[in-house]
């Protein structure tokens, strides 16, 4: 694993597309009323938001997700697929069972877990793909 096998625009390109993905994924046309019924949250929760620091640390903390998983991808043989199904594999693997075992002690309900969890698995594909092909 070396740090000069890594595509850092790449990953870059990953990080930004937490936010991008996450706009679309969160948003009226998805499932921004869903999820907001599912936290007891309404629109007047977000007034007080600082956004801009929202999304500097939601960047900075992709940017781990995404530094860490091109560090699993390293290798030169590393194609499309192997990106694919390790981005997969820690969603689905990692990511969203740890995930859905908080929500579970949170008694969360199953639609919250499902739209979260999902997001997370979808994610994680998304990168990976991407870690894969932009070598």
């Amino acid at each position: 694993m070396e740090f000069s096998n890594i595509n850092h625009l790449a990953v870059l390109l990953c990080a930004a597309l937490n936010l991008a993905f996450g706009a679309l994924w969160y948003s009226p046309v998805m499932f921004y009323d869903a999820w907001k019924k599912e936290n007891g949250l309404n629109d007047i929760d977000f007034e007080d938001v600082n956004f801009a620091k929202l999304y500097t640390l939601s960047f900075s903390l992709a940017l781990i997700m995404s530094y860490n998983l091109a560090f699993f991808l390293s290798a030169q043989t590393t194609d499309w697929l192997w990106g694919l199904t390790a981005g997969f594999l820690a969603g689905f693997g990692w990511c969203a069972p740890i995930f859905i075992a908080i929500a579970l002690f949170e008694k969360r309900s199953w639609r919250y877990i499902a739209i979260n969890a999902t997001y997370i698995v979808l994610y994680f594909s998304m990168i990976g793909f991407i870690l894969g092909v932009w070598r």
